[in-house]
């Protein structure tokens, strides 16, 4: 699989503060990695920099077979950039902000006019596609913005924080126009506030804190490296219960509901030792429920902080 983002020793820094501290990045073609980390972590800086918008201290970045320190213009003809704030210019039509993208861009008239026809509906725009765009709603804002970043067809896209502030319906909305980028072959470089979303979404999830990388993996590799997962086992009888119990060792018991839950990461090879010890005394369960932390759990593990979206939801 051919690489679409190569970072090495990536650093930058303001002063005296370092904000980038020699971080390494690998992301394949076709795949959504998400860079996850705390307000102040250097996300943003990250994108700037891979997305040729400012400069790197020191270190290497080739971006679509390109180099950006050497090659930005290059960069620029296949990368997309959405940010944290909209770039729509609201006192333009949806189909105005999006001719307007493709003005910029050099392109033919034709390939102008047809492309805006066809994002538009892409996006079910096509209904506001006349209406200025100060009357949109923020999903249909942000779908605009993602619309616009498409207009010159890039093949790596760079999403800094797209959903924040989106409601429940418009951020799903948002997260189905990614997945059908990354079908068409795309690649997705995604900063978010929302683990959820990170889940949802990317192939690999890399967590940045003070400037460094302090994990990569998939999410559930990422889940199994915090202790606390469980498997919650329910039997038909106390007869049963006593027996797994004793077969266990160490398992919580809970005698009205007949439940035992054991320490257990999820893991196939983990449940299946777990149910073969049960097989071997022929004891049978009613039902099995995996718990595993997830990517909240993991977040504070490693950064010690909780994200902004969950402050939001416990203020």
């Amino acid at each position: 699989m051919t690489t679409a983002i190569g970072a090495t020793g990536l650093r930058k820094s303001y002063g005296d503060t370092v904000v980038l501290d020699g971080i390494d990045l690998h992301v394949p073609s076709g795949s959504v990695f998400s860079l996850l980390g705390p307000n102040g972590a250097g996300k943003t800086t990250a994108v700037q920099i891979l997305s040729t918008l400012i400069t790197a201290d020191a270190g290497t970045v080739v971006v679509g077979g390109h180099d950006v320190a050497t090659d930005p213009d290059a960069v620029r003809e296949v990368i997309g950039v959405t940010g944290q704030f909209s770039a729509v210019d609201k006192l333009l039509t949806g189909e105005e902000n999006l001719r307007l993208m493709g003005e910029l861009y050099r392109l033919p008239k034709r390939r102008i006019r047809d492309g805006a026809t066809a994002l538009l509906e892409r996006f079910d725009l096509v209904k506001a596609a006349k209406k200025p765009a100060a009357t949109y709603s923020g999903g249909m804002m942000r779908r605009l913005d993602l619309a616009m970043t498409l207009v010159g067809g890039p093949r790596v896209i760079f999403l800094d924080e797209p959903t924040t502030g989106l409601d429940p319906r418009s951020r799903h909305d948002v997260w189905e126009i990614i997945r059908g980028l990354v079908a068409d072959g795309v690649t997705v470089f995604l900063t978010t506030q929302y683990l959820e979303e990170a889940d949802q979404l990317a192939d690999r999830i890399a967590v940045l804190d003070q400037g460094r990388i302090v994990a990569e993996g998939t999410p559930t590799e990422l889940k199994r490296r915090i202790p606390g997962g469980h498997v919650q086992l329910h039997f038909a009888d106390v007869r049963e219960l006593d027996t797994a119990a004793r077969i266990l060792g160490n398992a919580s018991r809970d005698q009205e509901s007949l439940t035992l839950t054991v320490p257990n990461d999820g893991s196939r090879r983990a449940l299946k030792a777990l149910l073969d010890r049960l097989d071997d005394a022929s004891i049978g369960t009613d039902s099995l429920t995996v718990h595993t932390p997830d990517l909240d759990d993991v977040f504070f593990a490693l950064t010690g902080h909780t994200t902004e979206a969950e402050k939001a939801t416990l203020s």
